[in-house]
C-alpha cells in the first residue's frame, strides 16, 4: 500500500503535469479539456497548499523541540511557548489536509438548478413553496450569488406551483445539494377560518448544472409541443403559442417553460433544465453501478418523508437529519441558513472520514 508521503509526491507530480498541460497553447481552444485541466489544477493546488502549510509547522515544531531541550532558564520557557503553540495547529491541518484526499463531489464547482414545487397540503403547500423561494433568494444574495429565474409560476393566492432558478456561484452545490428533499411547515393557514395548525410541504429537488459538452443531446430524441401560457386557474396570460414542453423521448423526462414571452426564450431555458436532470440521472445511474445507490431526493413528497420541518407557532426549525433544532425561524426564513448547511456539511465529511478509515 501507498504511503501518505507517497502519495502526496504522485499527486504534487501531477499538479506540476497538470500546470505544463496548461501552458500549451492549444488547450485555450480546446474548452472541455480546459475546464477539466482547471478544475484538476485548483484540487491539487489546495492539497499541495495543505501539505505544505503542514509540514512548515511540523517543522517549526521540531526546531522549537529541540531548542527547548537545548535551552535553559526563560529561553527555555519560550521555546516550550514555540513547542506547544506549534503542536496545537498539527491536528486541525492533518484533518484538513486528510479531507482534501478524500474523493471529490464531481459537481464540486457547478452551478446549481434549485426547483421548488408544492407537495402535499393544497394552496397551503404552494404557499410554503414561496417562502422556500424568498428564503433561497435571499441566502443566495447573502452568499454573493448570482440567482436567475428560469421559471416561475404562481398559485391562485400568491404562492408559487413551482420555480425554478440557476444559481450560480462557486460553492453553490456544496452549499445546496442538502435542502433536496421535502420541507415541512406547521403553521395556521391563511385559508384557515378556525386557527387550526395544519401541516403541509413542498419538494425542494438541487440538480448540478450541466454544460453542453456534459450531455449530448440527440435532436431527434426530442419531442418538442408549444402552446399558450397560463397563469393561477388555467387562464391565459399569452396570446402567442410561446410555452415550450420537451420530452426526452428515451428517459420520458419531461420539462415544460412559459414564464418568457418568447418561444425561443422558453426553449433555451427548458434545455438548460433537461440536460441537468439528464446528467443527474446518469450520475445516479453510475452510483447504483457501483453500488453505492442514492434513495430519491424527493420520494413521493409526503409529510412523513420530511428532511427539515419549519414550525411558526414555536418560531422554530429542525433538521432530522443531524437532530439540528433551532428557535430562529424568522432568521432562517430570512436566509440565515449556514448554521443548517455547516452542520450537514461537517455531518457529511465525517461519514466520508470513517468510511475511509474503515477501508
Amino acid at each position: 500500500m501507498r504511503s501518505i508521503d507517497e502519495t502526496l509526491n504522485a499527486l504534487r507530480d501531477e499538479l506540476r503535469a497538470v500546470e505544463s498541460a496548461l501552458a500549451e497553447p492549444d488547450v485555450a481552444s480546446d474548452l472541455t479539456r480546459l475546464r477539466d485541466l482547471s478544475r484538476r489544477h485548483k484540487e491539487l493546488a489546495e492539497i499541495n497548499n495543505a501539505w505544505n502549510d503542514l509540514k512548515a509547522v511540523q517543522e517549526d515544531f521540531f526546531t522549537a523541540r529541540e531548542m527547548f531541550n537545548e535551552s535553559s532558564g526563560d529561553d527555555r520557557e519560550l521555546w516550550r511557548d514555540e513547542m506547544n503553540a506549534a503542536e496545537a495547529k498539527i491536528p486541525e491541518l492533518e484533518l484538513n489536509l486528510e479531507t482534501l484526499l478524500l474523493p471529490r463531489d464531481p459537481n464540486e464547482g457547478r452551478s446549481v438548478i434549485l426547483e421548488i414545487r408544492g407537495a402535499e397540503g393544497g394552496e397551503e403547500a404552494n404557499l410554503f413553496a414561496g417562502d422556500l423561494a424568498e428564503m433561497y433568494r435571499r441566502y443566495s444574495a447573502l452568499r454573493g450569488w448570482k440567482l436567475e429565474v428560469i421559471e416561475e409560476r404562481e398559485s391562485e393566492q400568491g404562492g408559487l406551483d413551482e420555480a425554478i432558478y440557476l444559481i450560480k456561484g462557486e460553492d453553490a452545490w456544496a452549499r445546496l445539494e442538502h435542502e433536496a428533499g421535502v420541507h415541512r411547515v406547521q403553521r395556521v393557514p391563511v385559508t384557515e377560518a378556525k386557527g387550526r395548525v395544519h401541516t403541509s410541504s413542498a419538494t425542494v429537488s438541487v440538480l448540478p448544472e450541466a454544460e453542453e459538452v456534459d450531455v449530448d443531446i440527440n435532436p431527434s430524441d426530442l419531442k418538442i409541443d408549444v402552446y399558450r401560457s397560463s397563469g393561477p386557474g388555467g387562464q391565459s396570460v399569452n396570446t402567442t403559442d410561446s410555452a415550450v414542453r420537451i420530452t426526452h423521448l428515451p428517459t420520458g423526462i419531461v420539462v415544460s417553460m412559459q414564464d418568457e414571452k418568447s418561444q425561443i426564450q422558453n426553449r433555451a431555458k427548458a434545455l438548460i433544465v433537461l440536460r441537468s436532470r439528464l446528467l443527474k440521472a446518469a450520475q445516479d445511474a453510475q452510483a447504483s453501478e457501483l453500488g453505492d445507490l442514492k434513495r430519491s431526493q424527493l420520494g413521493s413528497g409526503g409529510r412523513s418523508e420530511k428532511i427539515r420541518t419549519y414550525n411558526f407557532k414555536e418560531n422554530r426549525v429542525t433538521d432530522h437529519r443531524v437532530n439540528l433544532t433551532t428557535y430562529t425561524l424568522d432568521s432562517v426564513l430570512a436566509g440565515s441558513l449556514d448554521p443548517y448547511v455547516d452542520a450537514l456539511l461537517a455531518e457529511k465529511r465525517a461519514r466520508q472520514l470513517a468510511e475511509s478509515d474503515g477501508r
